[in-house]
């Protein structure tokens, strides 16, 4: 048995996209709260707790879309998207997908479906996407002929 090309865990993710969007979801919450706080005085305490309720709305939604991310281990790989998150074995997975034009990454799995990989996307990097694709495509690669 041959030794994986890389140290394991590996993790993929847009980690521009989290610098940005997670001080954006922190401001977010602040801006509303401060909003809830200067309204005129006839609104009501509702309207302010919903302004605030607004924004902490926002936020969750700036980090769901922070959340995905792929992470490699020498059982599997978890794939981690906006909402759901799945865990898969190597012998799972039959090969990585990353066509032009894609958004991201896919993986075609063994039971004839495939899986969105969106932690692997091009949207922060086209040179980059590509070779995390192949970087994973090399372990997936690896794994099935051990």
């Amino acid at each position: 048995m041959s030794t994986p090309p890389v140290e394991f865990p590996v993790t993929w993710a847009p980690r521009r996209t989290r610098v940005v969007l997670l001080p954006v979801c922190a401001v977010l919450v602040v801006l509303f709260v401060v909003l809830a706080v200067l309204l005129p005085e006839n609104w009501q305490l509702n309207d302010r707790i919903m302004m605030i309720a607004s924004g902490v709305l926002f936020a969750c939604v700036g980090l769901m879309l922070a959340r995905p991310r792929v992470r490699a281990d020498a059982e599997g790989v978890t794939v981690v998207n906006f909402v759901r998150s799945r865990r898969l074995s190597w012998a799972e997975i039959v090969r990585v997908n990353f066509r032009q034009g894609d958004p991201w990454a896919s993986l075609d799995l063994a039971d004839g479906t495939s899986l969105a990989v969106v932690g692997i996307q091009s949207g922060v990097g086209k040179d980059q996407a590509i070779a995390d694709a192949r970087a994973l495509r090399d372990l997936v690669e690896h794994h099935t002929q051990v």
